[in-house]
């Protein structure tokens, strides 16, 4: 069975930009009829800036013209994570524990599927969030998508603080 595209293009993108010194954060695939778009985002220890991102498009561009992956006409965007970055790994969960998550579960567990809390702690199986005082262990299986969640300041309540 062929793997499927996004897969594909991870596999392509990684490798590239890890020799660039950069980190492949996500990679999203949209296909379209007469354009597709494939979004990057990369970090770095430094960060990322404007020149960082036309840098790694540039190389993506010469690797995928030479690969030519995508079967339609497409769009290539590079950018930074941003700061609700996605956390697709677990060396992102292990990076950012303490931090405010939000993560979203493949199936609803007691008819919740989005939990919202600091990262307590992970392990090899899967991760801890405190939500308001409570505990709840989410196994690496069971996550659908994960963000980091800042609070702005307007957003802190007095128990924030």
């Amino acid at each position: 069975m062929a793997m499927p595209l996004r897969e594909q293009l991870m596999a392509l993108a990684e490798p590239l930009l890890g020799q660039l010194g950069y980190e492949l954060v996500e990679l999203e695939y949209v296909p379209g009829r007469a354009r597709s778009l494939v979004r990057v985002f990369i970090d770095s220890p430094q960060g990322v800036s404007i020149d960082d991102c036309e840098r790694a498009s540039h190389e993506l561009s010469a690797l995928l013209d030479v690969e030519d992956p995508v079967p339609t006409a497409y769009t290539l965007e590079v950018s930074s994570p941003g700061l609700d970055r996605v956390l697709r790994t677990r060396e992102h969960f292990r990076r950012f524990v303490g931090d405010r998550i939000r993560l979203e579960l493949k199936v609803a567990r007691d008819g919740r599927r989005r939990y919202t809390g600091r990262l307590a702690a992970l392990d090899d199986e899967g991760v801890e969030l405190d939500v308001d005082g409570a505990i709840v262990r989410v196994p690496f299986g069971q996550i659908g998508r994960a963000r980091l969640a800042p609070q702005w300041p307007e957003q802190r309540n007095v128990r924030d603080e």
